[in-house]
């Protein structure tokens, strides 16, 4: 359907009407969702450049084209890239729209999770507290991009250690999602996916395992057996059957997880550095040290050249390498 209204408004109206560009970003947005981010990218592109052309270059509807491009951008790893769209969608959004308009939050937003990826949780905080603020005012306290915020926030609160504060958060978003979205939505299994991963931080692995199998349900039904999302829920699963000593069980949605993030996100993508950083780590357990080591040392390369050799990602996955070679004695 999207496909034949794109088709019928650069018939009608041209191929550099503003609303051909709306109609190829909706286009790409629906790729984007079900992984397809190759065939994504130049719609992005597209409608970028028509808004530029037709509407001037600090039209929202041109940041609203930037922040797209930026969301697809970060979500193949390019995080460098991105960050510098996102900080000017934020600069127009404000100007042209004000501080507090619901648009702002979303750039508040974006901005604030690519700066908690890339380890700077104190310059992301005091955004995505503002982009929460904004949200509950403008929109309510029991909106969808609110449930959004404070999913973004008990994340940022939880990777701080802060897991006191970030429970709550976590079982508010749920439940806003769960009735606004419904119990099978891949947003509410998002949000059931981020209340298991605290809890298994917290050492309740029993009580997180449910929840995992809960979410990827969903996602295999809602967003299809390939889908990196899929893949996600995937490997938390594993993680969790892991800590519980199942190994046996967890070893094949390991590599299932890493064997879809390759495909869908590329060899190189941070995610699949997660992949292969997490079947290491079932393997060192295991003492097959020999198919672990080269996992390891793929993901560290992986992690320098996306995230960089200090970011704490690249840095843990550098100790868990190390620990393997101080095992085998080679200090």
């Amino acid at each position: 359907m999207l496909r034949r209204a794109l088709a019928t408004l650069e018939e009608q109206l041209g191929p550099n009407h503003p609303d051909t560009a709306t109609s190829l970003s909706n286009l790409a947005r629906l790729l984007q969702a079900q992984g397809n981010m190759a065939a994504a990218e130049p719609l992005y592109r597209r409608a970028l450049a028509i808004r530029e052309e037709q509407q001037g270059p600090n039209h929202p509807n041109t940041a609203a084209s930037v922040n797209n491009l930026a969301l697809l951008l970060r979500a193949q790893g390019h995080s460098a890239d991105a960050e510098p769209m996102y900080r000017r969608a934020l600069a127009i959004s404000e100007e042209q729209l004000g501080p507090n308009h619901p648009d702002t939050a979303t750039s508040l937003n974006n901005l604030a999770g690519l700066l908690k990826e890339q380890g700077k949780w104190a310059d992301a905080e005091p955004m995505h507290r503002r982009a929460l603020a904004i949200r509950e005012e403008q929109l309510g306290p029991n909106h969808p991009q609110t449930a959004t915020s404070l999913n973004n926030l008990a994340g940022l609160l939880q990777a701080q250690g802060n897991w006191a504060d970030a429970e709550p958060m976590y079982r508010r978003a749920l439940a806003i999602r769960e009735e606004q979205l419904g119990p099978n939505h891949p947003d509410t299994a998002a949000s059931v996916n981020n209340l298991a991963l605290l809890l298994r931080a917290q050492g309740h692995s029993a009580d997180a395992e449910p929840m995992y199998r809960r979410a990827l349900a969903i996602c295999k039904e809602q967003l299809g057996p390939n889908h990196p999302q899929t893949a996600a829920s995937l490997n938390n699963l594993a993680c969790s059957l892991q800590n519980q000593g199942k190994w046996e069980d967890a070893e094949p949605l390991y590599r299932r997880a890493l064997a879809i993030r390759e495909e869908q996100l590329g060899p190189n993508h941070p995610q699949t550095a997660a992949s292969l950083n997490n079947l290491a780590g079932l393997l060192q357990a295991q003492s097959n040290w020999a198919d672990a080591e080269p996992m390891y040392r793929r993901a560290v390369a992986i992690r320098e050249e996306q995230l960089g050799p200090n970011h704490p990602d690249t840095v843990v996955i550098a100790g868990n390498l190390a620990r393997l070679l101080k095992g085998q004695g080679r200090s």
